[in-house]
C-alpha cells in the first residue's frame, strides 16, 4: 500500500515538474520573441529618428527625431544585452514591415513628411507600449525587467508624438 502511495506521489510530482518545465519553455520563448521584436523596434526608431532630423520641416519633428535616435540607441543596447543573457541571437536591422515604413516616409518631404511621421509614431508607440506592458508582467525575467524600465520612455515618446500630430494636422 505504501509503495502504491509512493508511486502515485512520484507520478504526480513528475507530471507537475514536466508541466512547470513546459510552462518555463513557453515563457522563455515568449521572452525571446519579445526581446527580438524590441531590438528590431529600437533599430527602426533610430533610423526613423535620423530620417526625421533630415527631412522634418518643423523644429518639433527634428527635435523629436533626435530624441528617438538617442533614446532608442540606448534602448537597443540594453535590449541586446538582455538578448545575450537569454541566449538569443539578436537582430541587426529592423524587420521588413519597419523597412517598408521607412521607405514610405523617405519619399515624403515638408509638411507631408511631418504629418505622416507624427501619425506613424503615434500608432507605433501605442503598439509598442501594449507589447511592453504585457512583457513587464513577467517578474524576475530579464525581458520583463527591461520592458518595465523602458515603458516610461515609450510613454514620453507617445505623448510627444501625439502633440506633434496635433501641431502638424491641417487646420
Amino acid at each position: 500500500m505504501t509503495r502504491l502511495v509512493s508511486f502515485a506521489l512520484a507520478s504526480a510530482l513528475a507530471c507537475a515538474s514536466f508541466g512547470a518545465l513546459a510552462q518555463n519553455k513557453q515563457s522563455d520563448r515568449a521572452s525571446q520573441t519579445f526581446i527580438t521584436k524590441a531590438i528590431e523596434g529600437n533599430l527602426a526608431e533610430v533610423q526613423m529618428g535620423q530620417l526625421a532630423q533630415e527631412k522634418g520641416a518643423s523644429e518639433g519633428v527634428r527635435s523629436f527625431g533626435q530624441m528617438l535616435q538617442q533614446e532608442h540607441s540606448a534602448g537597443a543596447q540594453k535590449a541586446t544585452a538582455v538578448a545575450t543573457q537569454l541566449g538569443v541571437t539578436h537582430p541587426t536591422e529592423p524587420n521588413k514591415k519597419q523597412k517598408a515604413m521607412y521607405a514610405s516616409l523617405a519619399k515624403l518631404s515638408g509638411a507631408a513628411f511631418d504629418r505622416k511621421f507624427a501619425t506613424e509614431m503615434v500608432k507605433d508607440h501605442k503598439k509598442e507600449i501594449a507589447e511592453y506592458q504585457k512583457a513587464a508582467r513577467k517578474q524576475g525575467d530579464p525581458a520583463g525587467t527591461y520592458a518595465s524600465e523602458t515603458l516610461p520612455t515609450l510613454q514620453k515618446h507617445l505623448e510627444t508624438a501625439q502633440a506633434l500630430m496635433k501641431a502638424t494636422s491641417p487646420r
